[in-house]
Formats: C-alpha cells, sequence, structure tokens
C-alpha cells in the first residue's frame, strides 16, 4: 500500500457532535470512506498528528483507531501506521457494553490490545509465515526440543529477566502446563512432597495431583513466600522441590523483591530443593526483576508462558533448563507426554521475536494493564484489594459480612460476573486459619475499558452492601 498525501491530511470534522469525542471520529471515518474522501490503501494521519490537529488527548485517538478497526475500517501495520481497509469490510462485533452480555472477572488473561490490534497481527503474521519458502517445515512433525532459532528466540525473549542464555538450554512447549508436568515428573518421585505458596496457581494442584506428588503450603508475607517458613518445612517433610511465582504471584499479586529471591534460593541450596519458578507475569512490568533462574541457575527450571503477557492463542512457553543436558532429559518427556509444541504456533512467536512485534504487542498489554488496574483504583474501595500496577488482577478482601463463596454467587446472580473464590487456590488446610473473604478479580478478559468499569462497579455496590441476603431467592 503507497501512503497517500490526503489519508494523512485528512482530518475529520467533529465540531457540534454528540456522545463521546473518539466514536464522532470513528463515525466521520466512516462518513470520508463513504464518500470517496478516502480511498482503500490511504494511510491515515499518525496517533499523534491527529491528537495534535484536534486538539485531544493520544488516547481518545487511540479508541477512535480501535473502533474503527473493529467496524472493518481500518487496518495497521506495525511500523507502517493505520490505512483505510480494501475490499468489503467485515461486519463489525458489538461492543460488550453494547450488547449487554456479562463480563468475566475470573479468567487470568492479558487485554487483547488494539493498537497495535492483536487479531490483524495473527492474521497477517500466519499469511507471511505459510507464504514462506520453507513454509513446509511448519506443516509436519518435527522431533527434538524445537529449531535452532526458535530455540534462540526463546533465549532472546527472556534477556530481560534471565539475561543471557544458551539456546542449548531453551525449550519450547506447547504452553506451561505441559512445561510443569514435565519437570515435576523429571524431579520428584510419587509420594515426594513440593512446596510452594498457601494460596497459589491451580495448575500446580492439577499437576501434583495427576503425578501422585504431595503438596506443602508455606507462610508468606508482603515480600512474598517466607524463606524462614520454608527452612522450617524443608525439615519438616523432607520436600524434594520448591515451586514459586515470584512476579505478581498468582493469586496474591505480590512480587519478589530482589533480596527475598536470593534468600529462597539460598535456603533451596542449603536443603537441596530444585526451584521450579512460575515466571508466567515475569515481563508484564515495565522494569522486570531478575529471574530466581539468573540468581541461582544451576538449581533453577523456568517456565515462561506466552498466555499472559500477549495471548492465550499462542500456546507457546519457554522452559530453561539448568544446563544442556538436562534440557535433552526435559526433551524426552515433553516428546512423551505432548509430542511436540506446533511449529506453526512456534513459527510465528519466533518471527514475531526477530521482527519486534512481540515487544510492541507486550508493550501495548503493558499499557493496557496500567490503564485498567487505574480503573479499579478510581471504582473499588481504597485498601480493598492487593493489586500490581501493571498486574493482570486483583486480591480483593471482603468484608467481614461477605463469605467469599456467597459473594461471589452473588455477583453471578446479580450481574452474570464470575470471580474466583481463595478456595480455589488453597494448599492442604490453607483455608483453615486464613479469612473467609477472599477472592480473586481478573482485569484482562474484559473486551473493553467500559465494560470493566460497568463490572467493577457492580463489584463495589456489592461491597457497599450493609444486609448481604445471598439465598433471598430460595423458596
Amino acid at each position: 500500500m503507497k501512503p497517500s498525501p490526503q489519508g494523512q491530511g485528512w482530518i475529520p470534522r467533529i465540531a457540534g457532535a454528540s456522545g463521546p469525542i473518539y466514536l464522532a471520529i470513528a463515525d466521520a471515518i466512516g462518513a470520508a470512506i463513504t464518500a470517496g474522501v478516502l480511498r482503500p490503501g490511504e494511510r491515515l494521519p499518525t496517533h499523534r498528528a491527529l491528537a495534535d490537529a484536534l486538539g485531544v488527548d493520544l488516547t481518545t485517538i487511540t479508541r477512535a483507531y480501535a473502533e474503527a478497526r473493529r467496524r472493518g475500517l481500518l487496518q495497521a501495520t506495525v511500523g507502517r501506521g493505520t490505512f483505510v481497509r480494501g475490499g468489503q469490510a467485515p461486519a463489525p462485533q458489538p461492543r460488550p457494553e453494547e450488547s449487554g452480555g456479562p463480563v468475566d472477572l475470573g479468567m487470568n488473561m492479558p487485554p487483547q490490545p488494539t493498537d497495535p490490534p492483536l487479531r490483524d497481527l495473527l492474521q497477517r503474521g500466519m499469511s507471511a509465515l505459510l507464504a514462506r519458502a520453507d513454509a513446509a517445515a511448519i506443516l509436519t512433525y518435527r522431533t527434538g526440543a524445537a529449531a535452532p532459532e526458535e530455540r534462540a528466540a526463546g533465549a532472546a525473549w527472556l534477556r530481560p529477566t534471565l539475561g543471557e542464555v544458551e539456546p542449548a538450554r531453551v525449550l519450547v512447549c506447547p504452553g506451561a502446563q505441559p512445561a510443569l508436568l514435565a519437570v515435576l515428573g523429571t524431579l520428584v518421585a510419587r509420594g515426594d512432597v513440593v512446596l510452594t505458596d498457601a494460596f497459589t496457581y491451580p495448575g500446580i494442584r492439577t499437576a501434583t495431583a495427576q503425578l501422585g506428588i504431595r503438596l506443602a503450603g508455606v507462610a508468606a508475607d508482603a515480600e512474598g513466600m517466607s524463606p524462614d517458613a520454608v527452612e522450617a518445612a524443608c525439615r519438616a517433610t523432607g520436600a524434594k522441590a520448591l515451586y514459586c511465582i515470584p512476579t505478581i504471584q498468582n493469586p496474591t499479586t505480590v512480587t519478589m523483591p530482589l533480596a527475598r529471591r536470593r534468600a529462597i534460593a539460598e535456603v533451596a541450596r542449603r536443603h537441596g530443593l530444585r526451584i521450579v519458578e512460575d515466571d508466567a507475569y515475569g515481563l508484564l512490568p515495565a522494569a522486570p526483576l531478575p529471574a530466581i533462574a539468573s540468581l541461582a541457575p544451576d538449581l533453577t527450571f523456568h517456565i515462561a508462558t506466552m498466555s499472559k503477557v500477549l495471548t492465550p492463542a499462542l500456546r507457546v512457553a519457554y522452559l530453561v533448563a539448568p544446563d544442556a543436558g538436562c534440557a535433552v532429559r526435559l526433551s524426552g518427556a515433553l516428546r512423551a507426554n505432548v509430542l511436540m509444541a506446533s511449529p506453526l504456533l512456534t513459527g510465528l512467536m519466533t518471527a514475531w521475536v526477530q521482527d519486534g512485534t512481540a515487544g510492541a504487542v507486550l508493550a501495548a498489554i503493558r499499557r493496557e494493564c496500567a490503564a485498567r488496574q487505574r480503573i479499579a483504583r478510581e471504582i473499588l474501595p481504597r485498601g480493598s484489594f492487593e493489586a500490581h500496577p501493571e498486574g493482570l488482577h486483583l486480591w480483593l478482601h471482603l468484608p467481614a459480612r461477605w463469605d467469599r463463596l456467597h459473594f461471589a454467587a452473588h455477583l453471578r446472580r446479580r450481574g452474570g460476573l464470575a470471580v474466583v473464590p481463595s478456595d480455589a487456590f488453597a494448599v492442604g488446610t490453607a483455608m483453615a486459619g486464613a479469612p473467609a473473604g477472599k477472592v480473586r478479580v481478573s482485569l484482562g478478559a474484559a473486551s473493553g475499558q467500559e465494560g470493566l468499569r460497568t463490572a467493577l462497579r457492580l463489584v463495589a455496590e456489592a461491597l457497599r452492601e450493609e444486609t448481604p441476603t445471598p439465598f433471598s431467592e430460595v423458596v
């Protein structure tokens, strides 16, 4: 597409328009296309240029262009700009706040970015991949951990948290759960104990139950898992390994500071523990902390999924082993369980790492996460939750009058909202002495900020209710 001076200089006329400005701009784009003022393939002004020309903030233009893409009017190309879509436009999808559908606050996933638009990026990325001369290599079975360039892409992607890593230590997996099963099956025997946080990711509970491994919950404080508690648990249980989520812990949102990460690694070394580091959220912070695997690489198995920092559609995770020999053994375990990662998805992730698309999507998701966290701070009562300013979820503390299960049922019944009670994350007897009112609220699955605002207002209203009646419809 050749950029058009007409498109680049086009400024919408929105004076006197009623309603939100971003919708007026999107309407003006549609009208200009219908009138032939904007033609297929023409490039529109940059977000900054149009914001300056109209005297509005940059966010307004971002929302306007995103709305025009939703209507099928525009398409964007990373590094090139925003263009009028050619050909017949697809039917636009209704915004969730217009459709009246429920908003999911239960699924912990990254918000879908609109700038750059993820759906367009996936479509173009797959098309480019299949048009390559070596496309046959991604349409067949594959042996081994992955192609050398795919392992190198994994090492490059993880450099902000791991530093320089030998690609031979990197395995490409079809998601974090198969990686977790492969590591646990290699490290721990049936009946052995693995230490973890008292409230932790449910997937570790599923994996250990499948393998006949016992979990033991370890107490935590404001900085995460307690080194003293790990020490005591090692003596009491004879644990073989330790599982942890050091950055934006799921569900408590705690991020271990660097000193705590070092302390946990030191305790593990003294007691011969292997560390399984689930770094699903490690790249979400703009200034990521060093992973434990960078502090104790000989002890640590590092797992980093793309599902939480890019999209669940990319079922790709990187598993970094302590050494190349261990990576070979894990490759055999992965092949026995899942055969291989999808070469098509792995190839797309590799291309995105190499051309910068993955970084651009991560930056967009990071911005959107921060915006949604600000919305939560605006709407929910001060001090009612724990959160990381760039995280995907909140750890909501309920008033004493609310039981967590009743609160979740109340939200589902009143607003069709899904939140996750603390029971889903509890290990062993963690619930026995724990407060009754904790739920996880996820912010990413809502497909728009307005829908999220509506949902969080319902949560805030429920928190303020003086006399909860969770079973008022029972007769």
